[in-house]
């Protein structure tokens, strides 16, 4: 592969990586299309883009733990509930293609950006709820829901745990992002490639690049929604899942 291709993928595993950290999720609006357009298919590609976004993970939350304050207890509680979900998604995913689905995710997609559009204070103070026995149950329960998501799609699924985190639990935008990049971002990634990599293929070729493009840009973007705060990741997130929505149901 030409120099110069490697250097494109850096550069679109950046951008895709930077505004993915800032937003919550949604590196693979960019990152995903661009290697099937390069020449991958779907099911390489899909595998490939999960190992490439475990970088965004581990640069994120680099950044992360230098500022934020996560509770153990609450971020095990997110992973036992997500990690089954997304093997369970993983499975499925290289079976059974369903457009009906995609066209259903980009809206409800596109509806999260609008709720949260209409929800001005939506996110912006650290509220805590729903720290009950009934309140983890129901809210662990979408939280697999949404692995099984992440495990089967492209992108976009690290917004719904963002926004979930944010309208259920009560947190505000940057905890809910440092919640997501490094949980979703690392361990939900990595359990999603590894299943894909064993039922699937991964090419490898490519990864050094994205690899160090998906690094570079969590840490840039996690250090943007720090010091910017949490209108910024706000509005950051609400381009995104339009963007990602309108993605999903043009295909």
């Amino acid at each position: 592969m030409p120099v110069l291709d490697h250097i494109l993928l850096f550069v679109i595993s950046l951008l895709a990586n930077l505004f993915s950290a800032l937003a919550g999720g949604g590196a693979g609006l960019i990152q995903l299309p661009a290697l099937i357009f390069l020449g991958l298919p779907f099911g390489i590609a899909l595998a490939t883009h999960k190992v490439a976004s475990i970088a965004l993970g581990v640069g994120a939350t680099l950044r992360h733990l230098k500022s934020s304050r996560l509770e153990r207890n609450f971020a095990l509680f997110i992973l036992a509930c997500g990690m089954p979900g997304v093997i369970l998604g993983a499975n499925i995913i290289l079976q059974i293609p369903d457009r009906s689905a995609q066209i259903a995710l980009g809206l409800l997609t596109m509806g999260l950006g609008i709720y949260s559009w209409l929800s001005p204070r939506l996110g912006q103070q650290f509220e805590p709820r729903n720290r009950t026995t009934s309140g983890f149950i129901l809210g662990g329960l979408v939280i697999f829901i949404i692995g099984a998501l992440n495990g089967s799609l492209t992108s976009g699924t690290g917004l719904f745990v963002t926004l979930w985190l944010i309208r259920w639990f009560g947190l505000d935008y940057k905890a809910a992002v440092a919640y997501t990049l490094i949980l979703v971002g690392m361990f939900w990634n990595a359990t999603g490639a590894i299943t894909l990599g064993i039922l699937g293929e991964i090419y490898w070729l490519w990864l050094p690049a994205l690899l160090l493009g998906s690094f570079i840009g969590g840490y840039l973007g996690a250090h943007l929604a720090i010091v910017k705060g949490n209108r910024l990741i706000k509005r950051t997130y609400e381009v995104i899942t339009l963007a990602i929505g309108l993605k999903l149901i043009i295909g």
